[in-house]
């Protein structure tokens, strides 16, 4: 791929070149690249409007869905960067992880609202009060390819999750 871009630059130039194609199909669910283009564009301005700029961590507690690929792409859109947490983890681990990273925004869904305790602020991809944003258009770019784009947590040799960039 071509180094000089980034992942959602790439997949922006997709859509434009297949807008009407599948981009994503999960349980029944299928969205084009052009919904999935818009719903993370308008994710990604909810997340601008709260703070989300170049590498700022966003924690990520989803279950495999829609809802993950477009919390990803919306995260990147905006110009942070995704830590990955899996909602099967321990109440301690997800906490501990969170703190660590220093993520003071976390995205899940509405059943796992009440997974963790958690100070910083909480959006829900699938909840009540929407998190998408009227504006389905492209963003200006905040990251470049050099920015950073995740933060994943390994096992720990010391026991302690460490995270790597």
């Amino acid at each position: 791929y071509p180094s000089e871009q980034t992942i959602h630059g790439l997949f922006e130039a997709q859509t434009a070149q297949t807008p009407e194609q599948t981009a994503l199909f999960f349980e029944g669910e299928t969205l084009t690249y052009r919904e999935l283009n818009e719903r993370a564009n308008q994710l990604a301005r909810t997340l601008r409007s709260q703070g989300v700029t170049k590498d700022r961590l966003v924690g990520l507690m989803t279950e495999r869905s829609v809802d993950m690929i477009v919390g990803i792409f919306g995260i990147l859109k905006a110009g942070g960067a995704y830590v990955s947490i899996d909602p099967t983890y321990p109440e301690e681990r997800i906490r501990y992880m969170l703190d660590d990273s220093g993520a003071k925004l976390l995205l899940t869904q509405s059943h796992l609202v009440d997974k963790v305790a958690f100070d910083g602020h909480m959006l829900v991809l699938d909840g009540e009060q929407t998190v998408y944003h009227e504006d389905g258009s492209n963003l200006e770019p905040e990251s470049g390819p050099n920015d950073l784009a995740y933060v994943i947590y390994t096992s720990g040799t010391t026991g302690q999750p460490k995270g790597v960039m």
